[in-house]
Order: structure tokens, then C-alpha cells, then sequence
């Protein structure tokens, strides 16, 4: 008698609970919960996708405005590399106020006018489609990359700003963008 109860009450805790009537089986019903996280990863992933287009597509509409914003934040933001803040500080505050001041002071004045261009080339990047688009910061920084007086780059050594193609090479110099170089090919001693 108590197997027979057992037995019902074993039936009866099946037919309650839909997911005990497949425990015996290889189907296994589909778990509520990583359904939702993996239609949110969906939505989160085409997000970004529509982000990335919407802002490719501004950039590559032909506004002349938003080419300039973007392409002088790709600028400042690389100065952080270029070092051309770091450098021309520490000339201006050597020149201005001593050598021994441009080693110390310079340095330090230098590092911190770096980030702040690297900032603000970071916000003109993010904000380029968006319309102020002139320069920002105009009053404390230059708009365009600085360099110190005693030495601006030029062009790359390379075909595609060589002027003689007859030739095979031209001049031009061999890391412009490398702080300090100064080697260009046709110099003459």
C-alpha cells in the first residue's frame, strides 16, 4: 500500500512540475535565464555595431568640418607619442627662465601640458560629428601640433611625396616623426 502512494504522489509531483516530466529523456527544455542574457548580449553587441556605422557614416559623409575636428584630434591625441608639448615646454622655460628651470620645471610643465593636449585631442576625436567644430582651448593651447623652435619635421622620405620619379628617391627625411631626428637624406654637411 505505501508503494502505491508513493507511486501517485511520485505522478503527481510530475504532472505539477513541467520540467520533471523530462528528466528521463534527452530533451531538455530551454533555460528561461540564458535566453534573456544572450538576447541582451545580442542587443549590447548590434548597439555598438549601429554606434560604430552611425558614427563612420557622419565621418564619411563629406563634412568638411567633422574631417577637420576628427583629423586635429587624431593629432593632439597622438602628441602623447610625438612629445612635440614636451619638447617645445622645456626649450620655452629654458629659454625663459634658465637651464636650470627647463630641466625641472620644464619637465614637469611639459608632462602636464602633454595630457592636457592628449585630452583635449581625445574629446575632438569622441565629439567630432557632433557641430562646435572649431578648436578648442585656443586661449591656453595652439590648435594645430607644436613643436619646439629649434627644429619643425618635414615630409617623409617616401614615393609618395617625392617629387623626381625619374630618379627613384628624392628628399625628404627618414623619421620625422621620431622626437630629435634630424637626419634628412640630401644634407649637405
Amino acid at each position: 500500500m505505501w508503494r502505491e502512494i508513493a507511486r501517485i504522489t511520485d505522478h503527481a509531483s510530475r504532472i505539477t512540475h513541467p520540467a520533471s516530466r523530462f528528466e528521463n529523456t534527452l530533451y531538455k527544455p530551454p533555460d528561461r535565464d540564458k535566453l534573456a542574457v544572450t538576447k541582451r548580449n545580442i542587443m549590447r553587441k548590434t548597439f555598438l555595431l549601429f554606434a560604430v556605422v552611425v558614427v563612420l557614416a557622419a565621418l564619411a559623409s563629406g563634412c568638411a568640418n567633422a574631417e577637420r575636428k576628427f583629423g586635429r584630434g587624431m593629432s593632439n591625441t597622438f602628441d602623447i607619442v610625438r612629445a612635440g608639448e614636451f619638447r617645445r615646454t622645456m626649450e620655452q622655460t629654458a629659454l625663459f627662465e634658465g637651464p636650470d628651470a627647463g630641466y625641472t620645471t620644464g619637465v614637469v610643465r611639459g608632462f602636464n601640458r602633454t595630457l592636457a593636449r592628449t585630452g583635449i585631442g581625445l574629446y575632438e576625436v569622441v565629439t567630432a560629428p557632433l557641430p562646435p567644430y572649431g578648436p578648442i582651448f585656443t586661449s591656453h593651447f595652439a590648435p594645430g601640433p607644436v613643436y619646439p623652435d629649434n627644429f619643425t619635421p618635414g615630409l617623409l622620405a617616401d614615393s609618395a611625396f617625392s617629387t623626381d620619379t625619374f630618379v627613384g628617391f628624392s628628399g625628404g627625411e627618414v623619421f620625422p616623426f621620431l622626437p630629435g631626428s634630424r637626419y634628412r637624406i640630401f644634407d649637405t654637411p
